[in-house]
């Protein structure tokens, strides 16, 4: 098994989480972030004074997916929030041990499909 995390830009969150249901991806953790890559921040003018945003708002997507379907999920990913610009964000992919359900007690593949 594999998590895959994704940071994103905020408006594609919802294609992302579209095109991973539409391929059968069951669960997700979204999580609003904060970060900066190459892209830096930026400055903004508020209220007539300037000041710079070094932490841009990000959207953080998590799954668990059997090493089956890795490929497809990063390809998925990478095409719904790609926009071509600098700050599209990053895929990690992570290996994991185990995973148990709570309720049930299932581990494995079997606790995250």
């Amino acid at each position: 098994m594999k998590k895959i995390e994704a940071i994103i830009k905020p408006f594609r969150l919802e294609a992302v989480r579209d095109a991973l249901t539409a391929i059968g991806v069951q669960g997700m953790t979204i999580t609003e972030v904060k970060g900066f890559g190459r892209q830096k921040g930026h400055t903004e003018l508020y209220r007539g004074a300037e000041y710079t945003v070094d932490f841009l708002p990000k959207m953080k997507i998590e799954v668990v997916v059997p090493d089956a379907n890795v490929e497809s999920v990063v390809a998925e990913i990478r095409r719904a929030a790609m926009t071509g610009k600098i700050g599209d964000g990053k895929i990690l992919i992570i290996a994991v041990e185990n995973a148990i359900r709570i309720r049930t007690g299932e581990q494995g593949e079997a606790a995250v499909s």
